[in-house]
């Protein structure tokens, strides 16, 4: 989608603040009418996320389960069978999903690793559906590996702001993120790239992330806003909840300032009421994790999700349209 005179990079904090602060219908009455401008309201990008290798990560990221640091019942697997993910991709499409997002639990994945996803990749693409991955750090060559064997986008979240940053993750910096982003897009890989809310930040650091998203060379092309899972035996395991209204400025915000990217409400869904999730796609937010899982953390049942869909007249956008505004 080319640009529009609402497409900025040269966002200044002071202006993200002003926009922070404004009451709450103004910011959502202005977000809706930006969304109206980019995108068909009422069509909703599905996307379903599979864990491809889980546990045993040697990061140490307070919010993580997976986390070798942490104990908290995630067992360090085994590189899931290609068939099985295959079969997963298949049922992922026949119940309305257009892209299909395979995860591992890496902190930088070795060359073996990097040919063994282009493999997944290859055949995950020629069941129709568009393909992401979220291995961890990437090199400029593993990123071209990868967009040579036909992957669409790469996950790759900064998570928090650069000020908060220190107080979640020690074992690889803020800096090494935005070298991956950079190594992402040198490859003209799509970028999905957003964070999780509830991690103890204030409101400064979400404006602060938001902020750096929205003045990256290329805003990026999916925006995952995450609402933290507290989970058991992590650093964060006993956070305090997200306000939901607080969580829905966050994503009408992130409409604002990046109007063209789609914005997907990911993590944390099980907590949240159908109310919430309207308010979040009436701010902005259409795209969303479909299935029953993310990762390791639950997801809302398929079927209920359709149904809340239906109450709201809303649609899963379609396969043939999925790549054509992302």
């Amino acid at each position: 989608m080319p640009d529009t005179p609402d497409i900025r990079h040269d966002w200044t904090l002071d202006e993200v603040w002003a926009l922070a602060r404004l009451p709450f219908n103004d910011l959502l009455y202005r977000a809706h009418t930006v969304h109206r401008r980019h995108f068909d309201p009422n069509a909703v990008q599905m996307s379903t996320l599979v864990s491809v290798k889980t546990g045993g990560c040697a990061e140490d990221c307070a919010y993580c389960p997976q986390s070798a640091h942490h104990e908290t019942g995630v067992q360090a697997g085994h590189m899931m069978d290609a068939a099985e993910v295959l079969d997963r991709a298949r049922a992922a499409r026949a119940s309305g999903a257009t892209r299909f997002c395979m995860g591992a639990a890496w902190r930088s994945p070795k060359p073996r690793q990097v040919e063994q996803f282009a493999g997944l990749i290859r055949e995950v693409g020629a069941l129709g559906l568009e393909t992401c991955a979220t291995l961890g750090m990437l090199t400029g060559p593993q990123a071209q590996q990868l967009k040579d064997a036909g992957l669409d986008y790469y996950n790759h979240n900064l998570d928090t702001s650069e000020r908060h940053y220190p107080q979640i993750i020690s074992t690889r910096s803020y800096q090494d993120r935005l070298e991956t982003l950079q190594n992402v897009r040198n490859a003209g890989l799509k970028v999905c790239c957003g964070g999780i809310i509830g991690l103890g930040e204030e409101l400064r650091d979400r404006v602060e992330l938001l902020h750096t998203l929205a003045t990256l060379p290329a805003h990026p092309d999916s925006v995952p806003v995450n609402q933290l899972v507290a989970v058991e035996g992590t650093p964060l395991a006993d956070a305090a909840p997200v306000d939901p209204l607080d969580f829905v400025r966050v994503i009408a915000l992130a409409r604002i300032l990046m109007p063209a990217s789609h914005v997907r409400l990911s993590a944390g869904r099980t907590a949240m009421s159908d109310e919430m999730q309207a308010l979040c796609f009436f701010a902005g937010a259409n795209s969303m994790f479909y299935g029953e899982r993310l990762l390791t953390t639950p997801n809302p049942q398929a079927d209920r999700d359709l149904v809340l869909l239906d109450r709201l007249g809303l649609r899963p956008e379609p396969l043939v349209a999925a790549g054509q505004q992302a």
